[in-house]
C-alpha cells in the first residue's frame, strides 16, 4: 500500500517520499484513515513504528482544508523537550509543501522568541507541559481554537508527574476538538485517562508491549557496581562499537560514567535534565555524526531521541519500573529492526532482573564476564616511597590519567595487584555463568 491510498493529499504524498519512505508502517495504515475521517484515536505504539506520521499526516491535512487564524488549531503535546522537537522538525518536513505555520515551545530555554513565534502566527504547536502553561498564563497563547488534540506517549506523561498539568491543558481547550492519545502500555492510570480524554474512539494497537523486547537481542553480565565501568570499556573497545546508548539511573551518575568513559579513551557525551537545551541538541549531534561513540543518558532524556539504526543499548543499571526496560532496548529495534541490549547487573540488582523476566515473559540469558575486564583496578599507580611492593612491574599506560582517581587504562587493564586480581576474579567467576537466585539477591 502507498500513502496515496490512505487518502493523503498529493503534497503529503509527495513530502513523505521525498523523506525515503514509500510503504506505510501497520499504525500508519491503521491510524491515518480513522484520523482523516475525524475519529478520536487511542494507539499503543512504542517508539520506532511511525506514531508519530500516523497523526502529523492527517493533522496537517485537516488543516490546509480549514481557514487559517493566528491562534493554534492543532496542539501536540508531549513529556520531553527531544520529543517536542522532534515532532515538530517532522511535522516541518512533511509539511513543507504547505503553508502550514508549525511552532515549538518547551522550557529550558528563553522564553520570549517563541512568544514571537506564536504572535506571528501558528497553526500547529508541539509543546511540553510546562512551558506550554507559562506562556497560557502570560496570556500570549490562546487555545480556544484548537480542534485537534495529541497526547503523545501518554504512559510517560503519567510516569513524570504531568497528570495535574494535562487537567490544566485540557481545560484550555475547547469542548469540541479531536483526541488523538498514543501510549506504548496501558495501565490502569492511563485507560482511566483515556476513558475521561476519549470520545467513542477507535482503538489501534500494532505493538504490544513485549514485541519489541522480542526483536531484541538480550544479555546481562553479572558484574559488581564497582567493575561496571571497566567492563563497559571494554566491551565498547574490543567489540569494536561505534555507537551506543547507555541509561543510568541519575543524572549525577550519568555526568560520572561519561566522565569515566572519556578517561578511559572512549568519546562520550551525557544528556539529561540539568543540561541546557543547547548542550543536549549539541550531545545528540555529536552521537549521530560520529563524534562520540557512547551517549549516556537517563530514561526521562532518552525519551523521543531519533537515533536511526542504533546497534547497542547498554543498561547500565537497571530501572526501577520493568516497563521501562522495554522502552529502553526498544531503542535498538526501530521500525521492526533488531538491535542488541546489554544489562551490567549488580548483586543488589537480581530482583529488577527478576521483575523483568517476569513482564517480557522470558529469562534474559546471564554470561560470563571475561575476567580481566571486571577485575581492572582504575586508580594511579602508587608513589614509590608509599608502597614499594607495588613498583615492580607497574607502569603508566599510554594515554591514561595518572592524576585521577577515576581513569581507567587501555583495555581495562589496571594495576591491581596479582592477588587482589585472583580473589576479585573468583568472587566474580564464581557465578557469572549461570541465572540469579532469591538467596544469592
Amino acid at each position: 500500500m502507498s500513502f496515496s491510498l490512505l487518502g493523503l493529499a498529493p503534497e503529503l504524498s509527495r513530502a513523505v517520499a521525498e523523506q525515503g519512505y514509500e510503504t506505510p508502517t501497520p499504525i500508519q495504515m491503521q491510524a491515518i484513515p480513522a484520523v482523516i475521517a475525524g475519529r478520536d484515536v487511542l494507539a499503543g505504539a512504542q517508539t520506532g513504528t511511525g506514531k508519530t506520521a500516523a497523526f502529523v499526516l492527517p493533522i496537517l491535512q485537516a488543516l490546509a482544508q480549514s481557514p487559517a487564524g493566528r491562534a493554534p488549531r492543532a496542539l501536540v503535546l508531549t513529556p520531553t523537550r527531544e520529543l517536542a522537537a522532534q515532532v515538530a522538525e517532522s511535522a516541518r518536513q512533511y509539511g513543507r509543501h504547505m503553508k502550514t505555520r508549525i511552532c515549538v515551545v518547551f522550557g529550558g530555554v528563553g522564553i520570549n522568541p517563541q512568544i514571537d513565534a506564536l504572535r506571528s502566527g501558528c497553526d500547529l504547536l508541539v509543546a511540553t507541559p510546562g512551558r506550554l502553561l507559562d506562556l497560557a498564563g502570560q496570556r500570549v497563547l490562546d487555545l480556544r481554537e484548537v480542534r485537534h488534540f495529541v497526547l503523545d506517549e501518554a504512559d510517560r506523561m503519567l510516569d513524570m508527574g504531568f497528570i495535574h498539568a494535562i487537567r490544566q491543558v485540557l481545560k484550555l481547550l475547547p469542548q469540541r476538538r479531536q483526541n488523538l492519545m498514543f501510549s506504548a502500555t496501558y495501565s490502569d492510570d492511563i485507560r482511566d485517562l483515556a476513558t475521561r480524554l476519549l470520545r467513542d474512539p477507535v482503538s489501534v494497537e500494532v505493538a504490544p508491549r513485549n514485541a519489541t523486547a522480542d526483536r531484541v537481542e538480550q544479555r546481562a553480565y553479572r558484574v559488581p557496581k564497582e567493575h561496571k565501568r571497566h567492563l563497559l570499556a571494554h566491551l565498547i573497545r574490543d567489540g569494536g562499537w561505534h555507537q551506543v546508548l547507555v541509561f543510568t539511573r541519575t543524572k549525577h551518575g550519568a555526568n560520572r560514567l561519561a566522565e569515566q568513559l572519556a578517561g578511559a579513551g572512549i568519546a562520550t557525551a551525557a544528556i539529561h535534565g540539568n543540561k541546557s537545551q543547547n548542550a543536549r541538541v549539541r550531545a545528540l549531534e555529536d552521537f549521530k555524526t560520529g563524534k562520540a561513540t557512547a551517549l549516556v543518558a537517563t530514561e526521562v532524556a532518552a525519551r523521543g531521541l531519533d537515533i536511526k539504526e542504533l546497534p547497542f543499548v547498554v543498561n547500565y543499571e537497571l530501572p526501577n519500573v520493568p516497563e521501562d526496560y522495554v522502552h529502553r532496548i526498544g531503542r535498538t529495534a526501530r521500525a521492526g529492526g533488531t538491535g542488541c541490549a546489554i544489562s551490567l547487573v549488580g548483586p543488589d540488582e537480581a530482583g529488577l532482573l527478576r521483575d523483568i523476566e517476569r513482564l517480557l515473559r522470558r529469562s534474559v540469558p546471564v554470561v560470563a564476564a571475561p575476567e580481566f575486564a571486571v577485575t581492572a583496578d582504575p586508580r594511579p599507580a602508587p608513589r614509590p616511597a608509599a608502597q614499594p611492593h607495588h613498583q615492580s612491574g607497574r607502569h603508566k599506560s599510554p594515554g591514561s590519567d595518572s592524576g585521577r582517581r577515576d581513569a581507567p587504562g587501555p583495555k581495562g587493564r589496571g594495576p591491581r595487584g596479582a592477588g587482589q586480581a585472583r580473589s576479585a576474579g573468583r568472587s566474580f567467576g564464581a557465578h557469572a555463568g549461570r541465572r540469579f537466585s532469591s538467596s544469592r539477591g
